[in-house]
């Protein structure tokens, strides 16, 4: 086989693993030291602590992690895999307690100690259950509670998994709460911001021919809308709390900014329509 071949079949090998490879795996897949150095030779790849080969593509998020000697955990690992982040902010990166240090950009923020799952010394990020265990302690409740629903929901991990796990006890509220049929991130901060009226409050409930996000009480409907309720989603929307209230229905209906950062505004509306006893059937 020519060289130009070999090469190339080492190229697709790096790419299929998301454009970084242990030099190790790539030989144990049975590519040679020889077709290694060819392919870096010609810049096709190039050495990350030389224990790695990077093509020019890859995640550079990903390359750093490698560079550091770390990996990608907590929210920004949780936000790499799609699920619902309210702020990302730093880079968030994993080493062992035996690490004295690890070399990452200011600002970085490290989580030391043991993993839940054992890492592997080919893994540059972290698997699900150990995102989940790291967000619980570091991020707020809801915040954190908002990031494990949405791994739920997505299907990553499920609820006896991990709870046959040694969860920290804030990581173990976390699972006894989180519900896995919430329909956003959004829709998780409000049942534990709710719970002191003592009403019940029951999610993605089926009213007038649609679910609404929240049912309070007997006839309070509580909506929320992100970024994506516009155009023929607004009138939707519009008829829709049209027909809750022909059928003695009270909606409410409010918007991203005001549940994660005017919430006090939300609460107000909606203590004001239990005064008033909206929340009652007649």
């Amino acid at each position: 086989m020519k060289l130009d071949n070999r090469v190339q079949f080492l190229l697709a090998a790096v790419s299929a693993a998301g454009g970084i490879l242990r030099s190790s795996t790539a030989r144990a897949q049975g590519h040679s030291q020889w077709v290694i150095d060819a392919a870096v030779h010609a810049q096709l790849l190039t050495r990350v602590r030389r224990y790695w080969l990077v093509t020019p593509d890859a995640d550079q998020t990903v390359v750093r992690a490698a560079k550091g000697g770390v990996v990608l955990t907590c929210v920004t690992q949780a936000q790499r895999l799609g699920l619902w982040v309210l702020r990302a902010g730093e880079v968030h990166v994993g080493a062992p307690s035996s690490r004295g240090r690890v070399d990452v950009p200011d600002g970085t923020v490290v989580h030391w100690g043991k993993p839940l799952v054992p890492r592997s010394p080919e893994a540059l990020v972290d698997p699900i259950e150990n995102t989940l265990a790291l967000i619980a302690t570091c991020r707020p409740h809801d915040e954190a509670l908002a990031v494990w629903e949405s791994a739920l929901r997505k299907g990553l991990v499920d609820k006896p998994t991990l709870s046959r796990m040694r969860l920290s006890s804030t990581a173990r509220a976390l699972l006894d709460e989180a519900n896995p049929f919430a329909d956003s991130g959004l829709e998780t901060f409000v049942p534990p911001r709710l719970r002191w009226l003592g009403l019940p409050i029951i999610p993605q409930a089926w009213i007038a021919g649609h679910r609404v996000d929240f049912l309070i009480g007997e006839r309070l409907v509580l909506q929320i809308d992100g970024g994506h309720h516009v155009g023929e989603q607004r009138t939707s929307d519009i008829a829709h709390d049209a027909a809750l209230m022909l059928a003695g229905f009270h909606p409410i209906r409010v918007g991203y900014d005001q549940v994660v950062n005017r919430w006090p505004e939300v609460q107000d509306l909606i203590m004001r329509a239990v005064a008033q006893g909206l929340h009652k059937a007649a």
